[in-house]
């Protein structure tokens, strides 16, 4: 398993797919050791995670660097067979390109729980027996929101304080 974000929802992922005994490399900005020692990851280039992993997951956050990174060019690199899954952020894959990878057999199939142009999908993806798309709903349970919403509380309290909110992005 490839994962491309090992942030805490990529660590959630990894801490799953090790329980049916994947091998997990990951790709970020800077290496986790602890995530390294606790889920037997190994940090890799880009170029390396495409090449080598059978499944990608994305759980990155979208900013100015992943943007479109999943573009014609990267699954050109992927391995042949993979599979891409994105719960991450619509615009880190440029569907069109992923369309056109899926038609000339590039990569083996997708799943997408988030969309470049959402509520939008890119047309092109609709048709394929090897997609599944479905809307980001892994939060819509009353267990999950109300655990958002404290956190999102707790953040504010923090920032209100003069501290630093313990879920800042950037």
């Amino acid at each position: 398993l490839g994962i491309f974000g090992l942030g805490r929802v990529g660590r959630a992922v990894a801490t799953r797919a090790r329980c049916f005994g994947m091998e997990i490399i990951y790709h970020k900005r800077s290496p986790d050791p602890t995530a390294e020692a606790e889920l037997e990851a190994r940090l890799v280039s880009f170029e390396q995670l495409l090449a080598d992993a059978d499944v990608i997951s994305i759980n990155a956050p979208l900013t100015e660097h992943t943007r479109g990174i999943f573009d014609l060019a990267a699954f050109e690199r992927m391995k042949p067979g993979a599979y891409l899954i994105n719960t991450g952020r619509g615009p880190i894959v440029n569907e069109a390109d992923l369309a056109q990878a899926l038609k000339q057999g590039l990569i083996r199939g997708a799943g997408l729980d988030v969309f470049e142009q959402e509520p939008r999908v890119h047309p092109d993806l609709l048709g394929f027996d090897n997609v599944v798309l479905c809307p980001h709903l892994g939060s819509a349970t009353a267990e999950v929101r109300h655990m958002m919403a404290t956190r999102a509380a707790g953040n504010l309290a923090a920032y209100l304080r003069g501290q630093e909110p313990p879920d800042r992005l950037v």
